[in-house]
This record gives structure tokens, C-alpha cells and sequence, in this order.
């Protein structure tokens, strides 16, 4: 249970409800992604990758047991809170495996990073085990046996046939998945880019990377770019997450740092938080998807903590809530369609948490 670390009624009644649900797999978890899916038989199923320092990697499809009985297929007693739905082989660790955000195609369609972008279709009949088939790898660089690995990628929500992703070869390219084609290819940062994410909306989107800046791009002028903040000494920027309530406000994850730097677009080069409540690198970020001032963020501490931005920009110094894992926290993900459950990763072990 997530211990709030300031005294709270409301939270009295729901003690009878489970708060944690825990999944074993058999190799350690990196990649994390939960379905956006709302239909009832589809609720809290989570994609789960593989972390093995092989050609061979693997992609599990989890759900949780309660959800999945309302699918009418039975699955083994074994006493475990999630069922695994489905499983498929993946050329190296996926370094992100996002679902579909369009929650009401007919195909449920999830994508994965690599050695390049994948999309891949999880096909169910009546009473059958999920199959999952792959329906596209896409490759810009068709000149060379080279592949320049995907360091992760975003699928935008307002026009899902948009993918974008980073590579460690400096560039962003913007996929549109209709065609399925290229849309736009650029150097984005003087090093390698780790990550990149749009904003609400189509056209904009930031990116980060070795070279120690956060960049913001717009689909419509390519040709310019903004950097609206720049780490002291350029040391390298891991992540970002773009708050989807409030579009001015993008959180960031820098190489080795304890802090979570959140910047606001509209006034560059400046800081409006450093949340510094870990005491060990921060691995991983997540604004929540129905309100735009909290945020948790988790660590080598074995610590994930929600954050309360509201005083922003006043000093932030302590987060509301606070879980212990028992390992280093890998990974985070906070469920778009069911607002009050986060999974986390650590090891080989996979955590649901109500918050």
C-alpha cells in the first residue's frame, strides 16, 4: 500500500479492496505498458519485456485474474493475481512497448522499440489463447546492413497513425502508420537522443539526449527547433514526460541524478521544481493521466513516490505518497484508463499499486 505520508481520511473505506497485485516473471522487466483498453474483458492487461543480454528477448501479455474471468476462457489456479494472455519473441530487449492509443480500433495493436519500430497485433478468438502476430517493422535505413538501435518512442493520441522515435544515430523520425511511410526524418540533437514524446495534440513534441538539452520540435516548421533548457556541464538527459492536462509543463530524468527536473516551456533554461525526495538515481516518470499536477517518479532507492505540484512554483519538498518495493524500482507506468493504479518493475517482479 502506498503510505501517505499525510494523514488522510478518505482513504478509511477502502481498505477491504486489494491495493497490491503482483506478477512474477521469468526474466528481469524492463519495458512496461499498460493497455488503454476499457472494455471490461480487456481491463488491466499490461505488456511486459524482457531484459536479456541475448539476441532473444520476449514480450509477455499479462491480465489481471479478476478481469480476465470476465472473458469466459479459464486459466490454470495457481494461486498468481495475473494470467498471462499471451506471449511472442523479440529481437533484443524492447526498449519501450507502448499500446494503441486508439482504444476504439477494432485491432488491439501495441508497438515496440528495438533494433527497430515494430508493431505488433494481439488477434483473440472465443475461449483461445491470444495470438500475437506482427504486422510491420519499420526501417528507414535502407542503404545499410548497420541499424542504429531505437532508444525509445511515443504513439501520439490525438492522430494514432503517428509514431515517433529517438535513435542513438541523433535522429527523430515521425512515422505515419497508414501508409505505412515516413513522414518526417531529422536530426534532432548532437548526440544520441533517448527519448522523445508529443505533446497533446499532433504537431508538437520535445526530445532528450547525451548532449544535455531538451528540445521542442513542431511537425508544421520543421526547419527550427527550440532548446528550452540545457543541463549544468551537458551531462545527459534519459527521459522526459509531457504533463497531457497541462501542455507547458514536461518532467525529465537526468543520467545519475537523485532530482526529477520539471520544466515549464514558457520560461526556458529555468527549472519550475527539482523534486530531490529520492536518495539514488531516478529511473523512470510518470505524470497522471487525468490530472495535471501530480506526478510519481521512481528510483534505485526502491522507492516510488507521488508527487503534489499544485504550490509550484514554490519549493516542492516532499511527496504526498510514498511505496517501498523490495528491489531497485526499474521501470513505471500510470494507467491511462483506470486512473488509481500504477505498475511498477523491479527484478523479475511486476507490482499493480493502488494509489
Amino acid at each position: 500500500r502506498m503510505q501517505e505520508q499525510q494523514a488522510s481520511s478518505q482513504q478509511a473505506g477502502s481498505q477491504e479492496r486489494r491495493e497490491i497485485y503482483t506478477y512474477e516473471a521469468q526474466w528481469t522487466i524492463y519495458a512496461l505498458a499498460f493497455s488503454q483498453r476499457e472494455e471490461a474483458e480487456r481491463k488491466f492487461r499490461l505488456a511486459l519485456g524482457s531484459f536479456v543480454e541475448e539476441y532473444t528477448n520476449r514480450v509477455s501479455l499479462v491480465q489481471r485474474r479478476d478481469a480476465f474471468a470476465l472473458t469466459g476462457k479459464t486459466a490454470p489456479e495457481d494461486g498468481s493475481a495475473f494470467v498471462r494472455i499471451g506471449e511472442f519473441e523479440h529481437p533484443y530487449p524492447a526498449t519501450k512497448i507502448l499500446w494503441s492509443p486508439d482504444t476504439k480500433s477494432r485491432r488491439d495493436l501495441l508497438a515496440t522499440t528495438g533494433d527497430y519500430l515494430r508493431v505488433w497485433s494481439v488477434e483473440e478468438a472465443r475461449g483461445e489463447p491470444a495470438t500475437v502476430e506482427m504486422v510491420a517493422v519499420l526501417n528507414n535505413n535502407k542503404n545499410s546492413d548497420y541499424c542504429a538501435p531505437l532508444t525509445s518512442f511515443d504513439w501520439n493520441e490525438s492522430e494514432p497513425s503517428l509514431v515517433g522515435t529517438s535513435s542513438i544515430d541523433t535522429t527523430c523520425t515521425i512515422w505515419d502508420l497508414a501508409v505505412p511511410a515516413v513522414k518526417a526524418q531529422l536530426i534532432a540533437h548532437d548526440k544520441e537522443v533517448y527519448d522523445m514524446a508529443f505533446a497533446r495534440g499532433k504537431d508538437i513534441f520535445a526530445s532528450v539526449g547525451a548532449d544535455g538539452s531538451v528540445r521542442l520540435f513542431d511537425l508544421r516548421t520543421l526547419e527550427h527547433s527550440t532548446i528550452v533548457y540545457e543541463t549544468a556541464g551537458l551531462s545527459p538527459i534519459l527521459r522526459l514526460a509531457w504533463n497531457k492536462q497541462d501542455p507547458n509543463y514536461i518532467a525529465t530524468v537526468l543520467a545519475d541524478e537523485s532530482k526529477t527536473v520539471v520544466l515549464d516551456v514558457r520560461v526556458p533554461s529555468i527549472p519550475v521544481a527539482e523534486l530531490g525526495g529520492h536518495t539514488a538515481c531516478v529511473n523512470a516518470i510518470a505524470w497522471a493521466p487525468h490530472s495535471s499536477c501530480h506526478l510519481c517518479t521512481c528510483s534505485d532507492d526502491a522507492q516510488a513516490l507521488i508527487w503534489d505540484l499544485t504550490a509550484m512554483p514554490k519549493p516542492i519538498d516532499d511527496p504526498i505518497l510514498a511505496y517501498n518495493a523490495d528491489a531497485q524500482v526499474n521501470q513505471l507506468q500510470w494507467s491511462a484508463a483506470h486512473h488509481e493504479w500504477i505498475a511498477i518493475a523491479y527484478n523479475s517482479t511486476m507490482q499493480m499499486l493502488h494509489v
